[in-house]
């Protein structure tokens, strides 16, 4: 087999699976979006679906963004009082292989405490998610002021109040 043979079976070998990885699907962050409560607040959160296309169980374990001086992953609990309470998830959010997590609002949400600047309508935030299996993914997310909460989101329809503005929540557990 001539050099040149062997560079053009090398490169089509290359080629073919380059294709083969880049339509495999890993991880896909979809429908992410930001809220703040006002355009001066110190702290907002963001929230999108995620979907494990592998066959791997894999796992959020963090997220962080140059937007706030701490990024954290909180999810919500009732507290002994009935009052719904932000925590930080500090052991991250399981994601098993073939699934979904939603991060939405009144569940499960990205933490965005510290704004360094003020987030308006239409801003975009750079946010990375750090996955335990298929590592970092930057997602840029676009700050929605006018979105309303999904039915089955808010903890309003169970009876509790919850507000959008995250600096009235006690995170007395994020630390």
């Amino acid at each position: 087999m001539s050099l040149k043979t062997l560079l053009l079976a090398a490169t089509a070998a290359t080629a073919f699976s380059t294709a083969s990885f880049a339509d495999h699907k890993s991880v896909e962050i979809e429908d992410a979006y930001a809220r703040v409560s006002s355009p001066s607040a110190k702290t907002g959160a963001a929230f999108l679906h995620i979907t494990n296309h592998t066959d791997v169980d894999d796992r959020l374990i963090g997220v962080k963004s140059d937007v706030a001086a701490r990024v954290e992953l909180h999810t919500h609990e009732a507290g002994d009082n009935g009052v719904m309470r932000m925590i930080h998830v500090e052991e991250g959010f399981d994601l098993p292989a073939g699934s979904e997590h939603v991060l939405k609002r009144g569940g499960d949400h990205v933490m965005l405490m510290g704004l360094n600047r003020s987030l308006a309508h239409g801003d975009v935030v750079p946010v990375t998610l750090v996955f335990e299996k298929a590592g970092e993914m930057t997602v840029d997310i676009k700050v929605d002021l006018e979105r309303k909460a999904q039915h089955g989101e808010a903890h309003a329809e169970h009876g509790h109040s919850h507000s959008d503005d995250h600096a009235e929540h006690d995170h007395s557990k994020h630390h």
